[in-house]
């Protein structure tokens, strides 16, 4: 099962009157590497946060983005509820003597009444909770990533089946190629020594067509793009859930080295009409496996 590295995932819960939003963005990237998005005061978990995707996400470029609105977190300070108590104990009797009242706005801009919560504390409330936030995002990332890998699966079988046709048609014109050079190099040779009354020797024609015969010989290069593109084909099929698009990416680059080195070899216009047709395929090929896990 191979699956696409592009995909969208978002988590969300409400506690303590806190809303806490987390969203996973994957798009293409040789080797994991992971962007972590926070508000300013939860600066430092970042690492354990970065810890969770990896467990999900083992390839691509990752960002997550996480949002906090309402609540304390939000507000960002905290009563001093024994501090304020004091005051009014002391202004209430001062207050009473002058004929004023006091009220609760009075107090707190006073020196303590209101303190910033403490920002470790803040760190060790949203850890957990955004620890699963992003495990539930980084799954939907994957539900999507599975989505699309079948679509380009289907893709690459159609890509593979037009090269397979291609080599087919090569594989059966690579001996008649042999048989057409025979034909024409006797037939130039009977032209060239009939000027002088001379025959062609059975053992000169067979010697120049064993010499281009081993010059122009492609079965080796024939064999391996086959071996190349049921490998592939096995890869892309495969359930197994390993990470496959480096490999993928390989045997895509010896299938297109394997198709020059048919079509520098072997001089046949049906053989070089092929090979333009295969690398074609194998160029869209390597464009769709670029998005594969």
């Amino acid at each position: 099962m191979i699956r696409s590295m592009t995909g969208f995932g978002t988590a969300s819960e409400l506690v303590d009157g806190c809303r806490y939003v987390a969203e996973v963005r994957a798009v293409n990237g040789r080797y994991f590497k992971c962007h972590i998005r926070l508000p300013e005061d939860l600066q430092g978990i970042e690492s354990s946060l970065e810890e969770v995707a990896s467990a999900f996400l083992d390839r691509g470029t990752v960002t997550v983005t996480i949002r906090i609105s309402g609540g304390d977190m939000e507000a960002g300070a905290a009563v001093n509820q024994v501090a304020v108590e004091q005051y009014l104990k002391q202004l209430k009797p001062v207050a009473e003597a002058h004929g004023l009242a006091v009220q609760l706005s009075d107090v707190l801009p006073l020196p303590g009444a209101v303190t910033s919560e403490d920002e470790e504390l803040k760190r060790t409330k949203a850890l957990p909770v955004l620890q699963k936030l992003v495990e539930s995002a980084c799954q939907e990332v994957n539900s999507m990533r599975t989505r699309e890998g079948e679509a380009l699966r289907s893709e690459l079988d159609g890509l593979l089946s037009e090269i397979r046709n291609g080599l087919d048609v090569i594989r059966e014109r690579a001996p008649v190629v042999i048989e057409l050079y025979e034909e024409r190099l006797r037939q130039r040779m009977e032209a060239m020594l009939a000027t002088v009354g001379a025959t062609v020797k059975d053992e000169d024609l067979i010697r120049e067509v064993a010499v281009f015969a081993e010059k122009s010989d492609i079965a080796e290069e024939i064999s391996r793009l086959g071996g190349h593109i049921d490998h592939f084909q096995e890869l892309v099929a495969s359930e197994s859930g390993e990470p496959a698009g480096r490999k993928l990416d390989f045997l895509s680059q010896e299938m297109l080295r394997e198709t020059n080195t048919i079509g520098s070899k072997c001089l046949d216009s049906d053989v070089s009409r092929q090979t333009v047709l295969i690398k074609g395929a194998i160029d869209r090929l390597k464009e769709q496996v670029q998005n594969i896990r």
